[in-house]
C-alpha cells in the first residue's frame, strides 16, 4: 500500500473544487496555467484542462468556427468584471450572470467561457447555441472532462442563471457521471458523499474504464494519512468545502473517441 499524506488545506486543491457563493476560492492562483492556444491567444487555463480541451477541440476542428472568450482571471481583474458589470447593466443583471470576486470559478483555472466566432462577441454572455459545432462541442465535452456548468433548471442550486457558453473542467470519469445522473457540481459533491471511504464506493464501468470513486472527510487541523493501493493509479481532488474525493482506476484504457 502506498501512503498518502493529507493536510486540511489540499482540500482546496483540485479538478474538483466547489466554487460558487457559498464557498469562495481559498487557494492561491495563477500557477500551472497554460494558453488555450499556444502562441495565438492569452486567455489561460490549467494545464491538464488544457491538454484535453486541445485534444477535443482538435477532434471536432472546432478552433475553426469556437473563439475562446474568457479563462483564468485574477481577483482583480475579476473585481473589475463585477464592477464594470453593475455599472452598466445593474444588480439583478450581474448577479445573475457575474460571480462574485473570490467566489468565481474563472480564479480557479478551471473554467472557460466560449463564444461561436462571429465579428461582435458579448464578453459577459457570448452566443453558444444548442445547434451546429457549438451543440457537436457540448455532446462531447463529457468524455473529455468538462461539463456545462450552469444548465437550465438548475439555477436555485448554483446560483447563477442559464450559461449555455461556461464550461468547467471537472476530469474523467466525473463529467461522465454528473451528465449520466444530470447532477449539477454542487449535487455531486453531496452525490460523493454517499460513498465514504473504506465503506462504500461508487463504480463507474464504460468504454474500457473502470473507476472507484469515494469520499474523505478531512479532520479539522489534523493531518491525514491514506493509504491507496499502488498497483492502480489514482487522483485525490479537494472539494473546497471539508474533505477530499478519490478516484482509483482498476483500467485505464481511453474513454476518448
Amino acid at each position: 500500500m502506498e501512503k498518502v499524506i493529507l493536510q486540511r488545506e489540499n482540500i482546496y486543491t483540485g479538478s474538483l473544487v466547489l466554487v460558487n457563493r457559498a464557498y469562495r476560492w481559498a487557494a492561491g492562483s495563477g500557477e500551472d496555467l497554460e494558453p488555450v492556444q499556444s502562441g495565438e491567444c492569452d486567455i489561460l487555463m490549467q494545464r491538464m484542462a488544457v491538454k484535453l480541451l486541445t485534444r477535443l477541440m482538435g477532434k471536432i476542428n472546432g478552433w475553426q468556427r469556437i473563439v475562446p472568450v474568457s479563462g483564468w482571471r485574477s481577483g482583480k481583474e475579476q473585481r473589475e468584471i463585477w464592477d464594470h458589470s453593475l455599472a452598466e447593466s445593474g444588480r439583478e443583471f450581474t448577479e445573475k450572470y457575474v460571480a462574485y470576486p473570490g467566489h468565481s470559478e474563472h480564479q480557479t483555472g478551471l473554467a472557460i467561457d466560449l463564444g461561436l466566432k462571429q465579428e461582435n462577441i458579448d464578453f459577459i454572455r457570448p452566443d453558444f447555441p444548442y445547434e451546429g459545432i457549438c451543440q457537436t462541442f457540448r455532446q462531447k465535452a463529457v468524455q473529455y472532462g468538462f461539463v456545462e456548468r450552469y444548465p437550465s433548471g438548475k439555477e436555485e442550486i448554483t446560483g447563477i442563471g442559464h450559461e449555455p457558453w461556461h464550461f468547467r473542467y471537472v476530469g474523467i470519469p466525473h463529467a461522465m457521471i454528473m451528465e449520466q445522473e444530470n447532477l449539477a457540481l454542487e449535487e455531486y459533491i453531496s452525490f460523493v458523499k454517499k460513498y465514504p471511504h473504506g465503506q462504500k464506493v461508487y463504480s463507474f464501468n464504460k468504454n474500457g474504464m473502470r473507476a472507484f470513486i469515494s469520499y474523505l472527510e478531512a479532520e479539522q487541523g489534523q493531518t491525514t494519512v491514506l493509504e491507496m493501493e499502488e498497483d492502480y493509479p489514482y487522483t485525490v481532488s479537494g472539494n473546497n468545502v471539508d474533505g477530499f474525493i478519490l478516484t482509483q482506476y482498476e483500467t485505464m484504457r481511453t474513454i476518448l473517441d
